[in-house]
């Protein structure tokens, strides 16, 4: 017959030095898994988000026209040279930085003011999209990405009709 023995050796398990930087830990695991996509939901077409320094995000309209979905990023703020966008292996990336600088002298003070911020944003295009005329055009803040779907893929398109049971 065994003898119930216990170890004194062991370890207890310790409690987190700080409980509210455990739960913060715990929340960011929780909106890491959100972006990564829930299994049977997906990453509604979250990808990636960037947080920039400042809190900086692009905000993305996604339209589908069609023949074509159209992408949509607000980006006050942002100069044309420093946004970049690519494709790759059916991901849409939009990438930049804001640099904003403010200089003001009046009377006896001189104001100088400099805030920076990185953005990044991708999303997964659909198989329909035909990659090579994908094309970006940015107009007074905001980027404006045309991704055109190939005809095949919207002449396959037909709607069904629904009956009542």
């Amino acid at each position: 017959m065994a003898k119930d023995v216990t170890r004194t050796d062991q370890v207890p398990a310790r409690r987190p030095v700080d409980l509210f930087d455990a739960m913060r830990t715990d929340l960011d695991r929780v909106f890491q898994r959100f972006e990564r996509g829930w299994p049977g939901f997906g990453s509604f077409g979250l990808a990636n988000r960037d947080w920039g320094d400042d809190g900086m995000a692009a905000s993305l309209d996604v339209r589908d026209e069609g023949d074509k979905l159209v992408i949509e990023a607000d980006l006050p703020g942002v100069e044309e040279k420093d946004v970049a966008v690519t494709l790759s292996g059916g991901v849409l990336s939009i990438k930049g930085e804001r640099r904003n600088e403010r200089e003001e002298k009046k009377g006896d003070y001189h104001l100088a003011e400099r805030s920076f911020g990185r953005f990044e944003r991708s999303l997964r295009l659909p198989d329909a999209i035909d990659e090579g005329r994908v094309e970006a055009k940015f107009d007074k803040g905001v980027l404006r990405v045309t991704a055109p779907k190939r005809p095949e893929a919207v002449k396959a398109e037909r709607r069904i009709e629904i009956k009542k049971s």
